[in-house]
């Protein structure tokens, strides 16, 4: 279908920072075909128009790390440290997991992820193909990868390495494009060398991205240090996993050397502030990489360590904690930190044409109601979105070209059937844990 948005106010997030007032988006076959004044000739082109006059266009956040089926897991283990909260309580839950549980975990953390404005983001888990399935029908955009783990045996990566190979050959690029597929070693502390090497052997010889958790926290630095005699940032590098085309998770506990290194590699940061709050991890070092010219996207990490998927939080969180890192209020402006959930994600991603609005991009947007108390009086609509609005503020939501939510009702999901299923098999999941 042929949609038509007319008269409203844009947030266009290009390279000029450009707002538009009562501009009107056309948008056919995913992409955006038209960007300018109401003109009623061009609009009866159009199969529908949607009026959104009080109302802004925005393009769809990207949430540029995640664990989608995690969900199911959401607020079970808090209050932990991070190695505790994971080997005591999430591994052994995850030794749980099947098929079925992951789709519906997964489709609920869409159905967030959507009411929430978030058209993209970027999983690494298990049993990929469920989360897949539940890509296809949502609706939304997604990078994939499975999660790689081997650290005891040299060479037990293996066969799940050939699972994630045998899922990118698979599903790259399906869904009209929508579902791309990276591969995921989980760290260094979970994969040992000889396999972190296989990995990265096969990523460089079929040519597909990688993503990873660095330097996340500062007992996770000084194991590795201990171990290997150098920082994880450091130990990746020589391993070849630092790339243009790598996203790296975290990126809190970081030396100059290893922001230089981020740097000249041109690697993709993704920060997650929430998480590493709960979790205490620390405050990422975010404005020193920004100045080293590297590509900071913004995530909210699995609902289980934050608890929510909600990426106006992480907007919001991250530009307030550079400001008091830095002592400085005119840390992390509010352009800044709105690409850094938009455009760089985009990067991060490789996903060309998405993260702003313009003529040729595509039609990933979100229409928000302003009409809140919060947003009055209106001086500077992206300060208003950024220290004083939130996920409840979007109203609806295009992802490739088509409504996936209009008027706050999704359109792809039975929010009340991912409920009960998701509530059914959470009684069963923690039994005997």
């Amino acid at each position: 279908m042929k949609l038509f948005l007319k008269n409203g106010e844009v947030i266009t997030l290009n390279d000029k920072d450009e707002v538009l007032y009562n501009c009107c988006v056309g948008i056919e076959e995913g992409k955006i075909t038209y960007l300018g004044e109401f003109d009623e000739k061009i609009s009866s082109k159009y199969d529908r128009v949607i009026d959104c006059r009080g109302k802004v266009i925005m393009p769809g956040l990207i949430n540029g790390h995640g664990h989608a089926a995690m969900t199911m897991f959401r607020n079970y283990a808090d209050d932990l440290k991070l190695m505790d909260w994971l080997f005591s309580k999430i591994f052994p839950l995850e030794d749980k997991l099947n098929d079925e549980i992951v789709y519906w975990g997964s489709k609920l953390a869409m159905l967030e992820m959507i009411k929430s404005g978030t058209t993209t983001y970027t999983d690494m888990y298990f049993f990929m193909n469920s989360t897949a399935k539940a890509v296809g029908e949502s609706g939304i955009r997604a990078c994939l990868s499975r999660g790689l783990v081997g650290e005891a045996e040299e060479g037990v990566v293996n066969d799940r390495l050939k699972e994630a190979l045998d899922f990118y050959k698979e599903f790259n690029n399906s869904f009209n494009g929508r579902l791309t597929v990276n591969l995921g070693p989980h760290s260094v502390y979970t994969c040992n060398l000889h396999n972190l090497k296989t990995i990265v052997y096969k990523a460089e010889e079929m040519n597909i991205p990688m993503q990873i958790h660095i330097s996340e926290t500062k007992d996770e630095v000084e194991d590795c240090i201990k171990k290997h005699g150098k920082s994880p940032v450091k130990l990746l590098d020589e391993v070849g996993l630092l790339k243009s085309t790598t996203i790296a998770a975290h990126c809190v506990v970081l030396n100059d050397e290893d922001i230089d290194i981020l740097s000249n590699r041109k690697v993709n940061v993704a920060h997650n502030p929430g998480s590493n709050l709960k979790l205490a991890s620390g405050i990422a070092p975010i404005s020193k990489m920004l100045a080293k010219g590297i590509n900071v996207c913004l995530g909210t990490d699995g609902a289980a360590s934050n608890n929510n998927l909600d990426m106006f939080e992480e907007i919001r969180s991250a530009t307030y904690l550079q400001k008091v890192l830095m002592s400085d209020p005119t840390a992390l402006p509010v352009d800044r930190v709105l690409k850094m959930a938009t455009v760089n994600g985009a990067k991060a991603l490789g996903i060309e044409g998405l993260g702003m609005l313009g003529l040729g991009m595509k039609a990933d947007l979100i229409i928000l109601n302003t009409n809140k108390p919060y947003y009055y009086p209106k001086y500077n609509t992206k300060s208003a979105i950024v220290y004083s609005g939130n996920s409840s503020d979007v109203e609806s939501v295009i992802i490739d070209g088509k409504i996936v939510m209009e008027d706050n009702k999704i359109l792809t999901l039975d929010e009340e059937e991912i409920y009960y299923e998701v509530q059914r098999l959470s009684k069963n999941l923690t039994i005997g844990i």
